[in-house]
């Protein structure tokens, strides 16, 4: 007699599976970390990714730890003529992480399978739809994209000045790895990444909502203040655009904004207007 698998109950088949693939993967990652850290990468980390200098030394390890295992899993291509080195993936890796050095489980961007890196700005070959539902035209000419499942893609100027904040409140790589984690929820890219409890889903909704209505309303109006007008675009650039704002401005972002601070302070637990280095 078959067993009887009731809709939505995993098999316990299925579950197996999954056990076992989440054994391999902490095999290979612990393999990962078994080697010796890349004292170089620490060189590369200070001069190219600023932020990670007012981590704690608790946090800074943390993050030599994801940034070491995110570098060996991915799948890194080096595109337009452009020759990767560890430079680039480090640099890249360093600010992806920064996202998530302060949550309570480590993560690692599972569901981004490959990065792209491109010499310049590129253009688009065809017109695409994205998660967040913004159609990109062909002959577009392009900084970066995040896309469900990978691959991100990112120009490495623009990459580079982002983390050593040469134009604060602009961050290529911190963008679209918010993206990455706005889809982490398992629907699509909606401006809402996992969040751990129902009171965090409405408060999340109840602060950030009217906000991102008040900036579509002023935006369209011509108004332009503080947060940038493409976050009006959709709810999930409004989420990429306040992640670059949180790291980038904190201090302007809490003083206008102190609530909608309060509320991504509370989700990637970190507080950037506290760090010495962040007078912005």
């Amino acid at each position: 007699m078959a067993d009887v698998v009731r809709p939505g109950t995993p098999s316990t088949s299925y579950q197996n599976v999954h056990m076992l693939f989440r054994w391999l993967k902490n095999r290979r990652r612990a393999k990962i970390l078994a080697k010796t850290y890349p004292v170089a990468w620490d060189r590369i980390i200070a001069e190219n990714v600023v932020h990670v200098q007012q981590l704690n030394d608790v946090q800074q390890t943390r993050l030599r730890r994801l940034v070491q295992v995110f570098v060996a899993e991915k799948n890194w291509e080096g595109c337009g003529g452009l020759v990767l080195t560890d430079e680039i993936r480090v640099t890249i890796a360093a600010q992806a992480c920064l996202l998530v050095v302060g949550l309570p489980q480590d993560t690692y961007f599972d569901h981004v399978l490959s990065i792209l890196v491109y010499p310049n700005a590129y253009v688009a070959e065809g017109t695409q739809i994205t998660r967040a539902g913004v159609v990109m035209d062909k002959g577009q000419a392009r900084l970066g994209e995040a896309w469900w499942r990978g691959p991100v893609i990112l120009s490495w100027p623009e990459t580079l000045s982002g983390g050593r904040m040469e134009t604060p409140g602009s961050n290529l790589v911190l963008h679209e790895f918010a993206h990455q984690l706005d889809m982490m929820n398992g629907r699509f890219c909606d401006g809402m990444p996992v969040l751990e409890t129902s009171a965090d889903i409405d408060r999340w909704i109840s602060v950030l909502g009217p906000e991102y209505d008040s900036l579509v309303e002023a935006c369209g109006r011509g108004h332009h203040g503080f947060l940038d007008c493409y976050g009006a675009t959709n709810p999930a650039e409004f989420f990429a655009v306040l992640t670059e704002t949180f790291f980038e401005r904190p201090h302007s972002l809490k003083n206008h904004h102190p609530e909608v601070y309060d509320v991504v302070r509370s989700f990637y637990r970190l507080d950037p207007a506290e760090w010495a280095g962040n007078a912005r």
